[in-house]
């Protein structure tokens, strides 16, 4: 009956990618004229779907994932454009499978955002679900924190098979309450890092750098807890056995997400009947690049330009923290989309100090004086505001030539800067 929907759905992307079109254009398509789409193509995966959500770090944990599957010698589908709507995941299976509808692969690892997670889960149950954290984002779209809390307690309800918790972000940890079917396992943090890593509550009635948490005697045991983080490498423990490993990926908070990572990986692997090769996994660890925006290091006339991507006062402030700004100039570019949330009263939620000392070279963005305000009251000089992106970045890369360059951006600026960033270095554009 439905015959036709692959070889239109393909079409479609091949006139939609002529055109430059988004990449999720081709899954609305599908998605309309053929609902059960995605169910009937995911169920035919011998070792079902992962599905990652939470407010921070998704794109980043779902490329770990999968290239420590990868490195167990699974075949394994993900909806790499980083779009996380049900319509992303459509268009990428349409990329994918060949023109009778079959996929080949062993499992599906999908980053999904909270909201659009919950219907993709009542549409197709997944195998697993790795839950991150629950922190104030996009209050526009979500509302209150304990609404974004309940959307991935839906998510966990609908899992079948393990569901992988962050033992350390309180309003995680307690979903498993709520659950009597699946199994639940953790991932953690030693002791003295808790404060490097605040959840919500922390960020509101503690001092930057402090956590009123203390000790958690209560704590659930952690299939992975991340012990140590140094400047490029980390220390993990598990099977009573802590591996020090070299990291490619920078920003502390990507590191928490690698003991994330890496329970989701094993417990995959682990029902697969192929039990993981441990070694093997921590060294696909250790080659795991930041995915794009998240701390990508490019090379501009010579030197580094490194993105930082921040869309909520805990990702700002890990990013401050995980990049200092001595030695390079910075820019900030924030915009107010819809894909970034138009409520911007966040910014002043992040404390800016760390910058006071070699101040910002140009701000940007549909929100540039917002930025600017905010600095001012942070006492940290800014050069040049320019609401243009394209323009605003011409001027960084002139003004900073000979210095390495870091721009913290919201998602859709993160987009427009690599668009034009794609014109003189190598840059895959994603739309």
């Amino acid at each position: 009956m439905f015959s036709f929907t692959v070889p239109l759905g393909k079409l479609v992307r091949a006139v939609s990618r002529l055109r430059g079109g988004g990449s999720a254009l081709p899954g609305l398509v599908v998605e309309k004229i053929d609902p059960g789409f995605m169910q009937r193509t995911l169920s035919s995966l011998p070792h079902g779907v992962a599905v990652v959500s939470g407010t921070n770090g998704k794109t980043t944990t779902t490329k770990m994932v999968v290239e420590l599957l990868e490195s167990q010698g699974l075949k394994v589908f993900t909806n790499r454009t980083g779009s996380n709507f049900t319509r992303g995941v459509a268009a990428a299976l349409l990329g994918e499978v060949d023109w009778r509808g079959r996929l080949d692969a062993d499992v599906a690892v999908l980053e999904l955002d909270e909201a659009h997670a919950v219907h993709f889960v009542n549409k197709v149950p997944p195998r697993y679900c790795l839950l991150l954290n629950v922190l104030r984002d996009q209050l526009d779209r979500f509302g209150e924190i304990d609404a974004t809390a309940m959307l991935l307690q839906r998510i966990a309800e609908r899992t079948t098979g393990t569901v992988v918790l962050n033992r350390e972000d309180p309003r995680v940890a307690r979903i498993a309450g709520a659950l009597s079917g699946p199994e639940v396992l953790y991932f953690g943090l030693d002791e003295s890092l808790r404060s490097t890593f605040p959840n919500d509550d922390d960020m509101r009635t503690a001092a930057p750098g402090t956590s009123p948490r203390g000790d958690v005697p209560d704590s659930p045991a952690a299939d992975v807890v991340l012990r140590r983080v140094g400047t490029d490498d980390a220390d993990f423990e598990f099977d009573g056995t802590r591996v020090a490993t070299h990291m490619k990926l920078r920003g502390v908070y990507n590191i928490f997400n690698a003991a994330a990572a890496l329970v989701l990986a094993r417990s995959i692997t682990g029902a697969s009947g192929r039990p993981g090769d441990a070694a093997k996994l921590v060294k696909a660890l250790s080659e795991v690049a930041p995915a794009f925006g998240r701390g990508e290091s490019l090379t501009v006339d010579g030197q580094p330009l490194e993105l930082v991507l921040v869309k909520n006062p805990s990702g700002f402030r890990l990013g401050l923290k995980s990049f200092p700004a001595k030695g390079y100039a910075s820019m900030i570019a924030i915009n107010d989309n819809y894909a970034d949330g138009r409520d911007m009263s966040w910014l002043w939620d992040v404390e800016f100090d760390s910058l006071r000392e070699d101040g910002v070279e140009v701000l940007t963005g549909v929100r540039a004086y917002d930025m600017a305000l905010r600095l001012q009251y942070d006492e940290v000089r800014f050069g040049s505001v320019d609401t243009d992106i394209p323009a605003a970045l011409a001027e960084f890369i002139r003004g900073s030539a000979g210095k390495p360059k870091r721009v913290f951006c919201t998602y859709t600026a993160m987009l427009a800067i690599r668009r034009e960033l794609s014109k003189i270095t190598t840059v895959e554009v994603v739309s």
